[in-house]
């Protein structure tokens, strides 16, 4: 695109720095700028209409104009901008939030922590495993496992928890005691002729493995993402969680369920942990907590966790952490409205009563010559790439070729996002049967356009 001078694009190029984007071609091509929202769709400044295909970033769970929402900010607005929860202060929403929250736990939950972000979530878990160990009198046992391919957010621990390379490169990531172990992706990763059961059994066994490599008693805690998104919607296969866990069990190692983007029915149950056997000590969520309206995430922990940390805290005279923003009154009071609306709406239900379709859906891509591998649950999928579809040859990178469908999604007005060699599918949850109809025919649109231009002979001019 042809940037003018002084345009709000100009404008962003010359003073904003993205998240996730190639700063080089942004200078260059300029920002995407999109003005308003309607149901499941988004509007750019030039009035060009997309279905937001991946709910914006796996969070817009109720669509880009749910009033009440709007609302409810509204009303505490007026009531109580601010307030923060240091030193024992509260509020009305953050109480029956943290309640609704610990009544929804897919686990027996005991209390709740609120930040702002995954990020922060994850953060704040592993910096309350590390307390829990010290205070029960384990002060070496501190090292967290997570999985290669994870994503676990991008503050300094977090960001080394997630197993993608390029939010470690030229990070001097990942910090010192955090370690990984395989991803649980049967497609890429498992031998030939293994059967999923066999494959889960090869994942615990490695993990076993490593624990008894670095010392069980230097082991703190496991961080899981239920279904991991943002590494290509890895399902993991049957008898995983179950063998996993037991392996946690025997060296009395704490698990993490990472629920930020599985959280609040988007894999057909109120929790990923309840659709894969889960049962975590401590649960982090975000983004759908909310619906993406208020920035805000959680930490539940069970009463285990929380008597160490009482008595720690008992023992030093405070649990010295906490975020100003943490339960900030606007965002608990939208995110209990959030919650109101899931129950009233029975959202889980609707979830499941469309989720066949969009899984259907899904699945008709596998005889794409493009598409190696389909996979996903609930309202959460991805497709994956493969230059070759028997041995499942990656393209080379250079090419972009998830990016190429990436960019023609947008020309059919669907936004989607493609991460690695995968093209990402998680839509607002109020989606309709003939929406999810609809934003797959722009997807085949894209997939077979990308085709053409790689039969043609076009990765050379990509590069």
């Amino acid at each position: 695109m042809t940037i003018r001078p002084n345009s709000i694009e100009a404008r962003d190029v010359a003073r904003v720095l993205h998240p996730y984007t190639n700063a080089v071609v942004h200078e260059r091509t300029g920002p995407m700028m999109i003005e308003s929202g309607d149901g499941i769709y988004v509007v750019d400044n030039e009035g060009n209409r997309y279905i937001e295909g991946l709910g914006g970033l796996f969070c817009a769970s109720l669509g880009f104009s749910e009033q009440r929402l709007v609302d409810a900010a509204h009303r505490q607005m007026q009531q109580l901008p601010f307030y923060h929860s240091f030193g024992g202060k509260s509020h009305d929403t953050a109480v029956e939030l943290a309640e609704r929250l610990v009544d929804l736990a897919p686990v027996p939950m005991s209390k709740v922590f609120f930040a702002s972000s995954g990020s922060e979530a994850n953060d704040t878990a592993i910096k309350m495993v590390w307390y829990y160990h010290n205070a029960i009198g384990k002060p070496g046992k501190k090292k967290i496992i997570s999985r290669m391919r994870a994503y676990h957010g991008v503050t300094i621990a977090s960001a080394s928890l997630t197993g993608l390379v390029n939010n470690h490169r030229d990070f001097d990531l990942p910090i010192k005691g955090i370690l990984h172990t395989e991803c649980p992706l049967h497609y890429r990763y498992a031998e030939p002729g293994e059967s999923p059961e066999d494959f889960a059994t090869r994942c615990a066994d490695a993990l076993d493995q490593l624990i008894q490599k670095e010392g069980p008693d230097t082991v703190a805690a496991f961080f899981a993402e239920p279904l991991m998104a943002s590494g290509g919607c890895i399902v993991p296969p049957p008898t995983y969680y179950e063998k996993i866990q037991a392996v946690l069990r025997k060296y009395e190692i704490l698990l993490i369920a990472d629920e930020v983007i599985c959280g609040f029915a988007r894999t057909g149950n109120m929790f990923g942990s309840e659709t894969f056997g889960m049962k975590p000590d401590i649960i982090t969520m975000a983004k759908q907590l909310s619906a993406a309206y208020q920035p805000i995430a959680a930490v539940m922990i069970n009463e285990r966790v929380y008597a160490a940390i009482r008595e720690g805290s008992g023992k030093i005279g405070t649990f010295g952490h906490g975020f100003t923003y943490g339960g900030h009154p606007v965002a608990t009071a939208v995110a209990l409205e959030t919650l109101k609306i899931y129950e009233e709406r029975d959202i889980v239900n609707y979830v499941r009563s469309i989720m066949g379709d969009f899984q259907e859906g899904l699945q008709s891509f596998a005889d794409h010559p493009l598409v190696g591998n389909a996979r996903g649950i609930g309202l959460i999928g991805a497709l994956e790439l493969v230059s070759n579809k028997p041995t499942k040859e990656v393209f080379d990178p250079s090419w972009g070729v998830a990016t190429q469908v990436g960019e023609r999604a947008l020309k059919h007005g669907l936004i989607t996002r493609a991460l690695g060699d995968t093209v990402n599918f998680c839509p607002p949850m109020i989606i309709s049967k003939s929406e999810i109809a609809d934003m797959y025919s722009r997807a085949r649109l894209a997939l077979d356009e990308t085709y053409a231009w790689l039969q043609a002979g076009r990765p050379a001019a990509a590069a």
